[in-house]
């Protein structure tokens, strides 16, 4: 029996946000610090791998300035 699945979406999502020194490069707008959370999901069924990271983000563009890994301790 051969099962395929493939890769559906990985949706990003902002958990939380607060305000950061400094401004966007690119538009001159103002940055924030964002707690952010991408879910990859296969075969429209089940998310199969979440990662929270942490990204400085524009707040008027919308542009990602900078991103690392940020691990919480649950």
């Amino acid at each position: 029996m051969v099962f395929f699945c493939f890769l559906v979406d990985q949706r990003r999502k902002v958990r939380s946000s607060k305000p950061a020194a400094g401004i966007c490069s690119r538009c001159g707008g103002c940055a924030s610090v964002a707690d952010m959370e991408t879910a990859t999901r296969l075969c429209y069924l089940l998310t199969v791998h979440r990662v929270t990271w942490r990204a400085i983000i524009c707040t008027f563009c919308g542009a990602m300035l900078k991103s690392y890994r940020h691990y919480r301790l649950y």
